[in-house]
């Protein structure tokens, strides 16, 4: 009777602990995490900012929401707390192995029939590391921590535990790799690849994060061994594999891939082709070659051991990983572009995993046609990562170089005689006060132009030596004063223009039109482009990384050129139409002689007041626009280089 009183001590006992542990799991305290119908965690946490006050450059940090960890970091930025770093996790190696160790420190109501002395109630063993809680739980395919990992918001802290997580299993567990462990593998770095997480990534404190991810996937994908001839090794949303298994008498293969930067958009292609030539020299013994394929990984990507770490090199198309065997050393790359704009520039590139950036010197571009792009690249251990980088704003054409460079040498060949000529006749044709403000103005333009063109001269050719030193701010500032000088200095030629159409009785004194000229010439440019530096140098944002000019990636500087450049052109636009209309003066029973005279000088009066209002530069607008066709560029550089 005691030991039957005894086992029914123990089972009221383990009864109370099971409903207590059920009650424990559907009792949720606000602040906890809520599980969604779709499966991921939503915490529902707003998180304050400093309170502090918001000095320029400063810093403070707040503490996570529970049941987060860690801490956000802000920096104070135009008079705002803004965002800068993050490590807020709810990850631990304790949560990746909790519930399969309650699991095994419990037992089922079936244990009622076992005797007392056979149960053991002693608390597991802690895990201290990832490997341990794996081997012990689940080494075959690793589904045990997938549950815990899935369901988990994807914070920056979180973000970061995962790379940890997978960095650890790469160089731990990567013995016997099976295509289950791969499929689990993938499972997990599929959660943080999500296009929903991709925004949290900026706010890890490690910016090598995304580069280990991307070597930790290679190092564990290097390990798997193939049984079949060809195999879909995974098919996640964000991240695809595929195995093949290849000799020297193997004919040329290829790997073809599509993928989605999200649910709801067509798949971006991408193809790796072995060429035949270098499968002749691998050894007659079978050998295995593995592709794996990121769509979203290349907007993820830093490139932290930059000079200029500002400097925009986006991801235009997948990023392809291959692992092949030893004696293959080049390999064929056909991407489809992301960006489909005509103006794109392509340029193949591969990710050098110990410089963790992307080395133009790995690939070189055989076949950009349309949207795709071919690259032939060399595979090595360090470069094993594959992609095309783009350049939107820029367009690298041959025939606009020389357009440019030969125009703008007639240009200034053409300015320099004009000067020499208006010195040669000035005493001459300045015999009235509206002559004299007239070739004022034809001096100062041609003055601006001719400076604005040497200064263009001076940054194409050494912006590459300059652009990391003052100079290039330099440089920049006088490219923009001067070719604003030249459209504000045309601007008060059109002035003059309609002021002597408006007003004939009354007329200004030369002095005080001098003043408004070279107020209007020279003021208003040097008051917006000061007015730039002074606003953008502070915050790195004034000039383009790769060239010694107005930035427009992160600052938007350049609008302070093109929009009263712009603005400009239209008001000219409207002076030359005013003149043609002026000019026409019909008279009652004109003859078709004195029309077809009227004809030619409206059409004289518009091709003089065109190139010298600088209506030629409206053509800008065209080429500002993304997908332009490459003819408005070489119309644009042809116009003005010859202006």
């Amino acid at each position: 009777m005691k030991s039957q009183a005894t086992m029914i001590c123990c089972l009221m006992l383990f009864l109370a602990i099971e409903c207590s542990h059920y009650r424990s799991k559907i009792h949720i305290k606000d602040g906890d995490k809520l599980q969604h119908p779709e499966g991921k965690l939503k915490t529902g946490r707003i998180q304050e900012k400093c309170r502090g006050p918001c000095i320029p450059a400063s810093n403070c940090s707040q503490p996570c929401a529970q049941p987060f960890h860690g801490e956000i970091g802000f920096t104070c930025h135009q008079n705002k707390w803004q965002k800068s770093t993050e490590t807020c996790t709810s990850l631990s190696v304790e949560t990746l192995f909790k519930q399969d160790f309650n699991s095994a420190s419990r037992l089922p109501l079936a244990a009622s029939s076992i005797p007392v002395h056979v149960l053991d109630f002693r608390a597991p063993e802690p895990v201290k590391s990832v490997a341990q809680g794996i081997r012990r739980n689940c080494p075959i395919d690793y589904a045990c921590i997938l549950d815990v990992v899935k369901s988990s918001e994807a914070t920056s802290g979180n973000i970061a535990f995962i790379v940890e997580l997978l960095r650890n299993i790469s160089t731990d567990l990567s013995d016997n790799v099976t295509q289950d462990k791969m499929k689990s593998y993938s499972e997990v770095a599929n959660h943080i690849l999500d296009t929903a997480a991709i925004s949290n990534w900026a706010f890890i404190p490690d910016k090598n994060t995304s580069s280990d991810l991307l070597q930790s996937v290679n190092l564990f994908a290097r390990q798997l061994r193939l049984h079949n001839e060809s195999e879909n090794l995974v098919d996640e949303l964000f991240i695809q594999a595929k195995g093949l298994r290849i000799n020297h008498n193997t004919s040329e293969e290829k790997f073809n891939f599509s993928a989605s930067m999200n649910s709801t958009t067509e798949g971006i292609l991408g193809m790796i082709e072995i060429p035949t030539q270098e499968l002749w020299n691998l050894p007659p013994n079978a050998s295995q070659a593995i592709s794996i394929a990121f769509p979203t990984l290349g907007t993820i990507l830093r490139e932290v051991h930059l000079q200029n770490v500002s400097l925009p090199r986006p991801v235009n198309g997948l990023v392809l990983s291959v692992i092949l065997p030893e004696g293959l050393k080049q390999v064929l790359f056909t991407f489809e572009k992301i960006n489909k704009s005509r103006s794109a520039r392509a340029q193949c590139v591969g990710w050098h995993s110990r410089k963790r950036r992307w080395d133009e010197t790995a690939c070189e571009t055989t076949l950009e046609i349309m949207n795709r792009v071919k690259c032939l690249c060399n595979y090595t251990n360090m470069v094993m990562s594959f992609s095309i980088l783009m350049s939107p704003k820029s367009i690298d054409n041959k025939v606009l170089d020389y357009i440019t460079c030969i125009g703008l040498s007639i240009s200034i060949f053409s300015l320099i005689l004009c000067l020499i000529v208006e010195a040669a006749v000035w005493s001459r044709v300045v015999v009235t006060e509206v002559s004299y403000i007239r070739h004022v103005c034809i001096v100062n333009i041609a003055v601006s132009l001719l400076i604005a063109n040497v200064w263009f001269i001076i940054n194409s050719n050494f912006h590459k030596k300059a652009q990391d030193s003052n100079w290039c701010v330099a440089l920049t500032f006088f490219s923009h004063f001067f070719y604003l000088s030249l459209f504000f200095w045309m601007f008060f030629q059109a002035l003059l223009i309609i002021y002597g159409i408006l007003v004939v009785f009354c007329r200004m004194m030369k002095s005080r039109m001098m003043a408004i000229g070279f107020a209007v010439g020279y003021g208003c440019p040097l008051v917006i482009a000061g007015t730039t530096v002074a606003v953008t140098v502070p915050e790195k944002g004034y000039m383009r990384p790769d060239a010694c000019w107005l930035n427009w990636d992160s600052t938007k500087a350049l609008l302070a050129f093109a929009v009263p450049a712009l603005v400009i052109v239209a008001v000219n636009l409207v002076v030359v139409l005013v003149v043609a209309v002026n000019t026409q003066r019909p008279s009652i029973g004109s003859s078709k002689s004195q029309d077809l005279a009227i004809i030619m000088r409206i059409s004289k009066n518009v091709a003089i007041l065109t190139p010298l209002l600088g209506l030629t530069w409206g053509f800008g607008v065209a080429t500002l626009l993304e997908g332009t066709s490459l003819i408005f560029h070489i119309i644009f550089a042809l116009l003005n280089a010859f202006q």
